[in-house]
């Protein structure tokens, strides 16, 4: 009997017309446009989706979540942590009160029986959520490390390889 491969989600977060809160989603696009990704991997820009994100994250055996958090760091910092390390109280989900923060989605997957068997995060400190669809020019260079640090996690099983110009052509 054939092992099924593990299905992996991979999540981009944040608000395009707040400069670094975008953050997330420019991650998703870069990867989209650079990287070939194995069948079992899938991508979202889920932007401000809140809730409506549950069956994207119901539907996979394990999920990444790239985002802006705020911590008391430098900006342009780069932070790795688990849906446990975020439970443990030390680490903020939510950049704006109104949102439901993904431990919230999270529970409620959990409540349905359908919560991924594990959860990472990585996040970086945003320098400005200021109005404006550009990311500042700190958090522009940080977008390939956070795919340097996805694709070093997920291993040699699951390859993020670099699309070069002989693939795209």
């Amino acid at each position: 009997m054939e092992q099924q491969e593990k299905s992996i989600g991979i999540m981009g977060l944040g608000n395009l017309l707040l400069g670094d809160e975008g953050f997330g989603i420019h991650c998703i696009q870069y990867l989209e446009e650079h990287y070939q990704l194995p069948k079992n991997v899938e991508v979202i820009d889920g932007g401000t989706g809140g809730i409506l994100l549950a069956p994207f994250i119901e539907e996979h055996d394990e999920l990444w979540v790239i985002d802006v958090v705020d911590l008391e760091d430098e900006p342009g910092s780069v932070h790795y942590f688990t849906d446990v390390d975020v439970r443990s109280g030390d680490i903020q989900t939510r950049m704006s009160p109104h949102q439901i923060g993904m431990l919230d989605i999270l529970d409620i997957c959990r409540i349905r029986g359908k919560v991924p068997q594990r959860v990472h995060f990585i996040a970086v400190v945003p320098e400005s959520l200021d109005a404006g669809m550009e990311l500042t020019p700190l958090l522009q260079g940080r977008i390939q490390d956070v795919l340097q640090i996805l694709a070093e996690k997920l291993g040699e099983e699951v390859p993020l390889t670099p699309i070069t110009y002989a693939q795209a052509a």
